[in-house]
């Protein structure tokens, strides 16, 4: 899912965002301030991303078995809120790539530059919304392990920024279905 499809493609700086759509970035003190209990500093966050590309990104080291889409994740949200990087462009994107362990430089720019992977990850965010119903980021799919009948625990969808114990609850609501069955 993308964060804002109608950000202007380059991004754009935080501040001018926030007062454009909301009248400031007030609310952002709340997310900090749980991010940081959790170990997001957003100590450097200046930009906000159109992720059209940094999915793409995604898309292409997964593709392409370079490292797990975490890893890439982590890369993303590292430079977009840590090191103060517009992950919307594709120098960006490329260097993140790299750190990510992308070798053929070349082709990701080309790949990201000409749009390659955005019908398929178009294609991923509207399975997504007729799927799990997800409007908005982030968005957490969690399903416990097979039951002992081999049928399929029922995935728990939830969204919005939550704290650990909302993650340890839902973990231990699915260890106590798949128990009881």
């Amino acid at each position: 899912f993308m964060i804002d499809p109608g950000t202007a493609p380059s991004g754009e700086t935080v501040s001018d965002y926030c007062r454009r759509r909301w009248g400031g970035a007030g609310w952002t003190n709340h997310l900090k301030s749980e991010g940081r209990k959790d170990g997001a500093r957003f100590s450097d966050w200046k930009w906000w991303p159109n992720t059209s590309k940094a999915h793409q990104l995604v898309n292409y080291v997964d593709k392409n078995n370079i490292c797990s889409t975490d890893r890439v994740n982590a890369l993303l949200f590292e430079a977009e809120y840590e090191r103060g990087e517009n992950i919307s462009l594709v120098d960006v994107l490329v260097e993140v790539g790299q750190r990510a362990g992308v070798e053929n430089v070349e082709d990701l720019r080309a790949y990201l530059t000409n749009d390659d992977g955005n019908s398929e990850v178009q294609r991923e965010i509207m399975q997504g919304r007729r799927r799990y119903q997800i409007s908005g980021v982030p968005f957490f799919i969690v399903s416990g392990p097979p039951k002992s009948d081999g049928s399929i625990s029922r995935p728990y969808g939830f969204s919005g920024a939550q704290a650990s114990d909302t993650f340890v609850e839902v973990f231990e609501e699915l260890a106590a279905d798949n128990n009881t069955n």
